[in-house]
């Protein structure tokens, strides 16, 4: 997606609502709404009046409202034509703003407008996005906090600390004759340090503002025939997942999403984790290891009657998962409860033994239990890869400068700056700007 000067047009509201909104934003969008009403629009005045077709015919009436560059949304001169909601009649407003010289704006191009012309950066302008999309009010409030800038100042922040050491370590390579004394360099290592306790902690908040966009990425693991695909129909209140007696009845992925008391979460049934099977399920098997290394929390559910089974395979496949929750299923085949920890629980899930404090405990490690704190504010898969990226350069800068290559040292805070620039448009290719915006709705 490439920015132009085209007026473009739009309708910006979903059909069958009392109002129905057109927006056109270029150097032409005033002259084209002029056009259809018959009469002068002042900046910033809504003005009630009548749309005409080519004919002169009236297709509706409404109101219109003008907003000059550079003081609006897209930071062109922008018109919003305010009519019935009709959606045959706004295709009628819009065919005729075409006509007049408009073009139809293609997915995410207002956004890209305004991030061209400065009026948000990429990451605002992303969170423009999660606010529309928002399920309930905790992403919704999340989500306009980073448009209001949160994430984007934290960011500069971070950046802002990372070039003040990046110009350092350049004078001392330019200046390689007046090598840095050792005060020089403890306090450069300082600083370094310092920053990289300031990364942590944006990536942290990044993270948490990932998973409040996103839900929790919970992945049911086990052995065959432990019960796991009974734990997803059971919790996703249907028969998504075919249950049999057979091992191995489940050889791909089966993704569900659940809410528990607004809190999402995507749950990812996979195939049992075993030595044996065939080749079709040696690929289930494959993938369900590929989803554990991207997942936030591990389900595995364990057959209480024998719960040592898969055990070891089990941990080893989830070594790297971040959170694990141990579910000991079938407990209701058993003469007493099974022994519970701070980690496990003993539930059935085919008479529904213990899915309430499941439930409860998928709703606290989703984040439930209270509001975001103050401060929160959503991020995208990208973003928390960009800033992993920096910590890592981070980490190559510090021991370059720990070893005194400092031309290593400087390549590595280069590279982390520049992932940095990504998450908020300084440093971004065309190709990634196009990917993103293509992402949003018409007329946004």
């Amino acid at each position: 997606m490439t920015h132009d000067d085209d007026t473009i047009v739009a309708i910006a509201t979903g059909s069958g609502g009392g109002v129905g909104i057109l927006r056109l934003s270029g150097a032409r969008a005033r002259a084209i709404a002029e056009t259809i009403i018959g009469k002068p629009l002042a900046v910033r005045r809504a003005r009630h009046a009548r749309f005409h077709d080519a004919s002169g015919a009236v297709i509706d009436d409404g109101i219109a409202l003008y907003f000059a560059a550079p003081a609006s949304f897209t930071g062109e001169d922008v018109v919003e034509l305010q009519a019935h909601g009709s959606p045959a009649l706004l295709r009628a407003l819009r065919t005729r703003c075409v006509e007049l010289g408009a073009r139809l704006a293609r997915a995410g191009e207002y956004s890209e407008r305004a991030f061209h012309h400065g009026k948000l950066d990429l990451a605002q302008a992303e969170a423009l996005a999660d606010l529309i999309a928002a399920s309930d009010l905790r992403a919704a409030r999340a989500a306009r906090r980073a448009l209001d800038g949160e994430f984007s100042r934290r960011v500069d922040a971070v950046a802002t600390q990372l070039l003040a050491i990046r110009v350092q370590v350049e004078a001392a390579i330019d200046f390689a004759d007046e090598a840095l004394d050792t005060a020089g360099t403890t306090a450069l290592q300082q600083r370094l340090d310092a920053l990289r306790q300031s990364m942590a902690a944006l990536l942290q908040s990044a993270q948490r503002g990932q998973r409040l966009r996103d839900g929790l990425h919970a992945v049911i693991v086990g052995p065959p025939n432990a019960g796991k695909s009974s734990l997803l129909n059971a919790l996703a209140g249907s028969d998504s997942a075919i249950v049999t007696d057979i091992p191995g009845t489940t050889r791909d992925l089966l993704r569900e999403v659940v809410r528990i008391d607004g809190v999402e979460l995507t749950l990812v049934d996979t195939a049992g984790l075993r030595a044996a099977g065939d080749a079709i399920e040696r690929e289930g098997m494959r993938r369900a290891r590929a989803e554990l290394e991207r997942a936030d929390l591990a389900i595995i559910v364990l057959d209480a009657r024998d719960p040592q089974d898969g055990r070891d395979a089990v941990a080893e496949a989830t070594a790297g998962v971040p959170q694990h929750l141990w579910l000991y299923n079938k407990s209701d085949l058993l003469p007493a409860a099974f022994a519970e920890g701070s980690d496990a629980l003993s539930v059935s899930a085919r008479t529904g033994l213990g899915l309430d404090r499941l439930r409860a405990r998928l709703h606290a490690l989703a984040g439930g239990e209270q509001e975001p704190a103050e401060g929160t504010f959503t991020a995208r898969a990208r973003q928390v890869d960009a800033l992993q990226r920096a910590q890592g350069e981070l980490e190559v800068a510090a021991h370059a400068l720990a070893t005194d290559t400092l031309d290593v040292c400087a390549e590595a805070l280069r590279c982390g700056h520049d992932a940095l620039g990504e998450i908020t448009g300084k440093v971004v290719p065309d190709a990634l700007l196009g990917h993103i915006f293509s992402t949003f709705c018409i007329g946004k």
